[in-house]
């Protein structure tokens, strides 16, 4: 057993039994947050407390999410920009597949746009909504369709930072009248949160469709990678 094996080994043992101890010795809450929440329903702008907690009372976290978000997204084009002689694998020209997203899109965009509404009151919102247009898009990149939006470089990455920048924009505007930053005056905030949730709901779906385009094309089989750089003649 070599040294650096025990030394992970030590350290793994050491975050282990410090994750037990913090859980065994976490403090006890002094207040009863659901009751919090609910006292402080009629402010929030939206109906369900889910939203309101993720979207107004602790809006932070949410920004701070659909930044590394973003941040992944970008990860990922840098990691793809430095091997560009890789060839786009995706697109199965599957003419069966497009004919059945011809019948499923219309429905598809109506779950996600109803996802979206309805997280005003019940479970929902625009990471639900975007999961399902990404879903979308991701079949319609396996049956071979193209669309200009998505292949077009500018459009796309002015859709992936139109959420964050929609939601550091509205976090400022709030604070003209003095108010601190993501604080939304209640008669107005549900209408923030709406233009919130549209603007995340598209750049949620096109990161999580960049994230699919941009895997690697080639599969974990030498061989399968060394057939596909084969010239053919």
């Amino acid at each position: 057993m070599s040294l650096r094996t025990v030394f992970a080994g030590l350290l793994c043992l050491g975050v282990i039994i410090a994750l037990g101890w913090a859980v065994l010795e976490r403090p006890m809450p002094e207040e009863n947050l659901p009751e919090r929440v609910a006292e402080a329903m009629p402010e929030s702008g939206v109906e369900h407390p889910i939203t309101a907690v993720l979207l107004n009372f602790r809006s932070y976290d949410t920004l701070l999410e659909i930044a590394v978000l973003l941040l992944a997204v970008v990860v990922a084009l840098a990691l793809r920009e430095a091997q560009p002689d890789r060839p786009e694998q995706m697109g199965l020209d599957n003419p069966l597949l497009r004919a059945v997203m011809a019948w499923l899109l219309p429905l598809i965009l109506v779950v996600a746009g109803f996802l979206l509404w309805a997280g005003s009151y019940q479970p929902g919102g625009a990471f639900q909504a975007g999961a399902v247009l990404a879903a979308a898009g991701v079949l319609l990149r396996l049956a071979g369709v193209t669309t200009a939006w998505l292949d077009n470089a500018t459009l796309m990455r002015a859709g992936l930072a139109l959420g964050l920048l929609t939601f550091l924009g509205i976090g400022l505007l709030v604070m003209l009248p003095g108010v601190p930053f993501l604080t939304y005056p209640a008669e107005h905030a549900g209408a923030l949160i709406l233009l919130i949730e549209l603007t995340l709901t598209l750049s949620i779906g096109l990161t999580l469709i960049s994230l699919f385009r941009l895997t690697p094309p080639y599969a974990d089989d030498p061989d399968d990678a060394r057939r596909q750089e084969t010239p053919k003649p």
